[in-house]
């Protein structure tokens, strides 16, 4: 994934901050077919900036109401 906007080498990779940045991108910009880990997603949820359409939807995958 290229990005312009951050500097990749400054964020590093494997901190927090590089994970919630890539999960962010992927979820709002497109997975170019790669799939998103759910415990990672579920881990991060409360510290992601997501679109709010898509946010809603992923809540509505990740913890469906039982009946």
């Amino acid at each position: 994934m290229h990005n312009w906007s951050v500097d990749l080498k400054k964020l590093g990779t494997r901190s927090e901050e590089a994970k919630i940045w890539r999960l962010e991108q992927a979820v709002n910009f497109g997975l170019n077919g790669q799939k998103i880990d759910k415990s990672t997603l579920k881990r991060l949820w409360q510290k992601l900036r997501l679109d709010p359409h898509r946010k809603r939807f992923l809540k509505f995958l990740l913890w469906p109401k039982r009946s």
